[in-house]
């Protein structure tokens, strides 16, 4: 009785494991071959799926690498002045609208008796010279000791162009001490302005100098009268 039971746990276990050995590939084989297709399938969706992909609008590969547009250069509001305005008469002082100096002027000088005497001198462009005298005396040195004469007036005056047959005048008192005491001297020297570089030197004859004084430039010879 128990030989026939072992027998029978044996054929039970054959069948069983015949079963299994059976059973297994098939599962193996169902499982690869049901897994298949899907991987297949889902590797053809992901590389159709990748070219066709559209990249969003704002992301445009053209608008990315276009260059930024370049400035416009503003345009100058004004035309640069040609190298040939500087060369004007005015501006390289060619004889029109300057400044006078000594060496633009006819001078002249005259002793006149009125106000105790005094020097009247007389200034006028020379020709084709178009100059402008400034609104105070000229610069009066007597010698090589430098005399110089103190101004006669207290107010400036105007501004004095001289073109032509126009005159200027300015009066020179030589002496106003009442001493007997004075240096005589031929020559008067005439500058416009303290830097001026070419002064001129007029002969007046013999005059005597002590603490002269001069007026600020006038047209009218009658204003030019120191003291009055």
């Amino acid at each position: 009785m128990r030989t026939r039971r072992l027998a029978l746990t044996a054929a039970a276990v054959a069948a069983l494991a015949a079963t299994a050995t059976a059973c297994g590939p098939d599962n193996s084989d169902t499982g690869s071959t049901a897994a298949s297709p899907a991987a297949t399938a889902a590797a053809t969706n992901g590389a159709a799926s990748a070219p066709t992909g559209a990249a969003p609008t704002g992301a445009s590969p053209t608008k990315a690498a276009a260059a930024p547009t370049t400035p416009s250069t503003p345009k100058s509001s004004s035309t640069p002045k040609s190298p040939d305005a500087a060369s004007s008469p005015a501006a390289d002082k060619t004889g029109y609208g300057q400044a006078c100096g000594a060496n633009d002027l006819a001078l002249s000088a005259k002793s006149e008796s009125q106000a105790g005497g005094y020097l009247l001198i007389t200034a006028k462009a020379k020709p084709g010279i178009t100059c402008t005298l400034p609104a105070t005396h000229p610069t009066i040195a007597f010698g090589s000791r430098g005399i110089e004469a103190a101004n006669a007036e207290q107010a400036t005056g105007e501004p004095i162009t001289l073109s032509g047959a126009k005159v200027a005048y300015a009066g020179i008192m030589t002496k106003t001490t009442n001493t007997n005491q004075a240096i005589q001297f031929t020559d008067v020297i005439v500058g416009i302005g303290n830097a001026d570089p070419n002064p001129a030197s007029i002969a007046v004859g013999t005059t005597p100098v002590d603490k002269p004084i001069v007026t600020n430039w006038h047209t009218v010879a009658k204003d030019a009268v120191p003291g009055l």
